[in-house]
């Protein structure tokens, strides 16, 4: 028999995930959410703006 851990808490899925995804891959998702917070943000003014006039 193969000696396998049990896999009883959710949270070893996730440690899992996160070594895979690496702090490369954590500073990508970061700086791309924080993009799509701009662009909302000034698309928002932008359409203000416009209907404003």
């Amino acid at each position: 028999m193969e000696n396998q851990e049990p896999n009883n808490n959710g949270s070893s899925k996730m440690k899992l995930w996160f070594k895979r995804l690496g702090i490369g891959g954590l500073i990508f998702f970061t700086l791309k959410g924080i993009v799509w917070l701009f662009v909302f943000y000034f698309g928002a003014e932008m359409f203000q703006e416009c209907a404003g006039k």
